[in-house]
């Protein structure tokens, strides 16, 4: 069933119009009559949403929501509750059961259908950081941070400012976020003065007709922006803008006049829902960060570096270009390490990477590739140059003396031996790496700390 909708509800006819309603948008549905037999089939099947009815024979809808958030195996799935009750006490206590929108009877289908829509596009991007963090954590890249419940930031955006005082007004009571007022033009361009709110309220109206719908559209497409939750007010209940808002990227749709307490619980899941993605964006970001970089250095290590010189050998094989490659390692390191110790040692190979690393172009390539063995990568880069850097690479390590850590030495001179080899159209990143390291044997054997030009280099 993965993949399908599960409705819901204890009457057959309401199952029935849902299912056609759904069927209309090409979205396949199961059907439930009950509480305990909707838990069973979610448990067991993983619907892609949930559409339940409030009053079911056995257990309130409330209730299965509650299990459901409970449960590991469900507590993802989308759930949205729909009911013909119009108590504000329930409403509130459906969303703090942990549903994700609440419908009211009749059904709008253009606006279920949109809805439906944007929890989808919510529920994959949140399904695929979830897996691609929880590889990394498995390869023991990441501890998960629980810290979702502190104060956010809410900006708020309406035509005149009177307007977005009084917001703020009837919500600040209920939120401990900070609230701001914002102006349109403010809110796309002062994102580099200020933290980012983590939630936009933006009024459907800001003087001109779609105006409001412009700015969800441009706050989505900005990088600042463009994870922060969305919700666009409306004057009054109106299907095609609210759809439209959706589709555009809004999270929620709010009509005036607010219900102070029911809309601040609204724009609070909003903000915890969205740092769950940006935790888990950033357990992605580190994950993949730690699995390409050398711990002790910072440098990039040799996974990368081998894939990122195979994709610069494929440029060159198509734009014609040359590029340079140089293997360095560091002359006499083992004897760093016996009169010193290995707490000396990778000092002296944090300190040297540091001078390498500040002695090339951001564009070049610098990693680690194991032990006191480095490589250096130059896109666009003929031989002339390439013997200028690897000469100045070579002054920026032996000019300057490496303090040591509690060695009973101040300080320690090293140099390094670079090979250097040349490559362009036709040459593979095996063929390079291989001269390059042929280069610098002859480096070390040749009597250490000089550049050694690969024989084939020209």
């Amino acid at each position: 069933m993965t993949g399908k909708i599960l409705i819901v509800d204890d009457l057959a006819i309401n199952r029935i119009i849902l299912k056609v309603k759904l069927a209309s948008a090409c979205h396949e549905s199961v059907q439930a009559a009950d509480g305990a037999t909707a838990l069973a089939m979610a448990r067991d099947e993983r619907p892609k949403l949930i559409l339940l009815d409030m009053m079911l024979p056995d257990i309130s809808g409330i209730d299965v929501c509650r299990r459901l958030r409970a449960d590991p195996l469900t507590r993802d799935i989308p759930v949205v509750i729909i009911t013909a009750s119009s108590d504000r006490a329930r409403r509130l206590e459906a969303l703090e059961a942990g549903a994700d929108e609440f419908l009211s009877k009749p059904l709008n289908e253009v606006i279920l259908l949109a809805r439906i829509r944007s929890l989808l596009r919510t529920r994959e991007t949140e399904a695929e950081l979830r897996l691609r963090a929880a590889t990394w954590q498995e390869l023991g890249y990441q501890d998960a941070d629980p810290s979702l419940a502190g104060p956010g930031r809410i900006g708020l955006i309406a035509a005149e400012p009177v307007i977005a005082m009084s917001w703020r007004a009837a919500l600040a009571p209920y939120l401990p976020d900070q609230i701001e007022i914002l102006t349109p033009t403010g809110a796309l361009t002062d994102t580099n003065e200020r933290p980012v709110p983590d939630l936009y309220v933006v009024a459907a109206h800001l003087g001109a007709h779609g105006s409001g719908l412009r700015l969800v559209a441009d706050l989505r497409s900005r990088l600042a922006s463009r994870d922060a939750a969305i919700s666009l007010v409306l004057p009054e209940a109106d299907s095609e803008t609210a759809a439209m808002a959706l589709d555009l990227g809004a999270n929620d749709i709010l009509t005036l006049p607010f219900v102070a307490q029911e809309t601040a619980m609204r724009l609070r899941l909003h903000i915890q829902r969205k740092r769950r993605t940006d935790l888990l964006r950033r357990q992605v970001h580190d994950g993949m960060k730690l699995a390409v970089t050398d711990p002790l250095t910072g440098l990039h290590n040799r996974r990368y570096a081998l894939s990122h010189l195979e994709r610069i050998a494929k440029c060159a094989e198509g734009s014609g270009k040359a590029f340079a490659v140089m293997a360095l390692d560091l002359d006499r390191f083992k004897s760093i390490n016996d009169r010193f110790g290995h707490a000396a040692g990778d000092a002296v190979l944090e300190t040297l990477a540091g001078r390498l690393r500040d002695s090339l172009n951001p564009g070049d390539l610098i990693a680690r590739m194991g032990g006191e063995e480095f490589l250096v990568v130059l896109p666009d880069t003929l031989l002339p140059e390439a013997r200028q850097v690897a000469d100045r690479l070579c002054r920026a390590v032996g000019e300057k003396a490496i303090p040591l850590p509690a060695s009973g030495c101040e300080a320690v001179q090293v140099t390094i031996s670079v090979g250097l080899a040349m490559g362009g159209p036709g040459t593979t990143a095996q063929e390079i790496l291989s001269r390059a390291d042929s280069a610098l044997l002859a480096a070390k054997a040749d009597g250490r700390n000089q550049v050694t030009i690969s024989a084939t280099a020209a």
